[in-house]
């Protein structure tokens, strides 16, 4: 049985707070950097995948999707601002901490609603075989999205899909060249 949409973004949603918390603890610049750039990159196609994903469905199949929706990619934009600036800090800024912890306080109170409120409604609106091609597709979406925040970019389908397969081979590119948690080089889209 595969996960539902709900696991599949929940387990994404405990992922991110872990590399937050590695970040915090980190004793070297290098290995703030490595975790700073784990962080990016999930949170980063996490956001796209849910707005891509997720957010349509919620409109399609609940009577206040839309307002759910909007309101989600609202907070999301809030997010992706901050991790704009903070993707392009160095560990030595005064100012690294208190952006992620800035950041991560925007994102706990929207994973907090998530979790307790949008996607319960969501498994209760859809079919148990729903939710879990759905959440293969929310998986196989963030192979292909950019893996940095580009809060200036459409957050809607299909415009938000045009843009992300520009960003994406970029910023992939970049991944390459950026220090990483752990020896095994640049995280895998396609296993996880």
């Amino acid at each position: 049985m595969a996960p539902r949409i709900i696991d599949a973004i929940k387990e994404d949603h405990r992922e991110i707070e872990d590399y937050y918390n590695k970040i915090l603890a980190a004793t070297t610049d290098k290995e703030k950097t490595q975790w700073q750039n784990q962080f990016t990159w999930e949170l980063a196609r996490h956001s796209i995948g849910e707005e891509l994903v997720v957010y349509p469905v919620f409109e399609k199949n609940l009577p206040d999707g839309k307002a759910m929706a909007d309101k989600d990619r609202h907070e999301h934009n809030t997010v992706k601002e901050k991790l704009k600036k903070f993707q392009n800090m160095k560990p030595a800024d005064p100012a690294f901490e208190s952006t992620l912890k800035s950041l991560m306080a925007d994102l706990s109170q929207h994973i907090k609603e998530e979790e307790s409120q949008d996607l319960p409604k969501l498994e209760d609106a859809i079919s148990a075989a729903e939710s879990e091609k759905l959440s293969k597709s929310f998986g196989r979406t963030k192979m292909f999205v950019p893996s940095r925040s580009h809060p200036s970019a459409p957050d809607k389908p299909p415009f938000e899909t045009v843009a992300g397969l520009m960003a994406a081979p970029l910023d992939h590119l970049s991944d390459l060249f950026r220090s990483w948690p752990g020896t095994s080089g640049m995280p895998n889209p396609s296993t996880k």
